[in-house]
């Protein structure tokens, strides 16, 4: 009986009936809520065509066409790829803007192009996705639904497969984009075996070294996401990340003008009060 007064001693206390009674809970709310009330206003302008401000042209994005027209002068495919990938997961959403974009270059150079999947889900969406690409190319007989392969789900097992595939077809432009973990140098150096060029794109930072010391071209972190949305223009993704954005200037306004009242007016900072509370 006595633990079980302790540990009801113990237990959170709620503030206004709701609200956990520990620093940051209500600061941390009130966070979120702007931050989906400022995505929601960015989405709506996007769909209704209002202006919003310019996502940046990434450097990497222009290695998408090099590398299909270097694929294309050789005579050899393009591969593309993503591991970790989920019909709900957000960096799912930003390669499928990739791939569509890819799919679409590559019919309308004449280029084959080679998906595979570890997602068995995902690979029914891969295909509506080039398929619908290569339409709007003018070149639905091009489609080879064979060439968008599910593969495995298991990691060395998808990662030894992917490996064959690029011995085998010796595709002369790769894409890594989406989460990868361990398979990302292992298939990142047999593209770099057969002199492919390699553009990748990812924000697992355990892998970004890998990259950088196997490809050519590698988008960092958030670079991915902005990188969707630029190829995509679609209205979600793109005020999503312009939403995103803005809160982030605001969030590092907010920490250099709290350090500074920290520094110079400790019992005056009322940025510090009211993240704690």
């Amino acid at each position: 009986m006595s633990e079980i007064l302790f540990l009801a001693a113990e237990a959170p206390q709620y503030k206004f009936g709701f609200v956990v009674d520990q620093p940051n809970a209500v600061s941390a709310c009130l966070f979120y809520l702007c931050m989906g009330i400022l995505v929601w206003v960015g989405v709506s302008r996007a769909r209704a065509g209002l202006p919003l401000p310019e996502i940046k042209r990434i450097p990497g994005l222009e290695a998408f066409d090099e590398a299909v027209g270097r694929a294309t002068e050789m005579g050899r495919p393009v591969h593309m790829t993503n591991y970790d990938e989920g019909i709900g997961y957000e960096d799912t959403f930003a390669y499928w803007s990739y791939m569509a974009y890819v799919a679409k270059l590559c019919a309308q150079y004449d280029t084959r192009l080679i998906v595979t999947d570890s997602s068995y889900l995902c690979n029914a969406v891969h295909q509506d996705i080039v398929r619908q690409a290569y339409l709007e190319a003018g070149r639905p007989d091009a489609f080879n639904p064979d060439d968008i392969r599910y593969i495995s789900g298991t990691q060395f097992a998808w990662a030894m497969n992917i490996n064959g595939i690029i011995a085998r077809e010796k595709p002369a432009a790769q894409f890594l984009i989406g989460y990868f973990y361990a398979e990302a140098l292992l298939i990142a150096e047999a593209g770099a075996l057969i002199e492919s060029i390699q553009v990748a794109a990812t924000i697992a930072t355990t892998q970004i070294p890998f990259f950088i010391a196997t490809c050519d071209y590698v988008m960092i972190g958030e670079e991915m996401y902005a990188g969707a949305a630029w190829l995509s223009r679609d209205p979600i993704i793109t005020g999503s990340v312009v939403s995103q954005d803005i809160f982030r200037i605001v969030i590092f306004v907010a920490v250099i003008l709290g350090a500074l009242l920290e520094t110079f007016a400790p019992g005056h900072n009322f940025i510090k009060t009211f993240c704690n509370f």
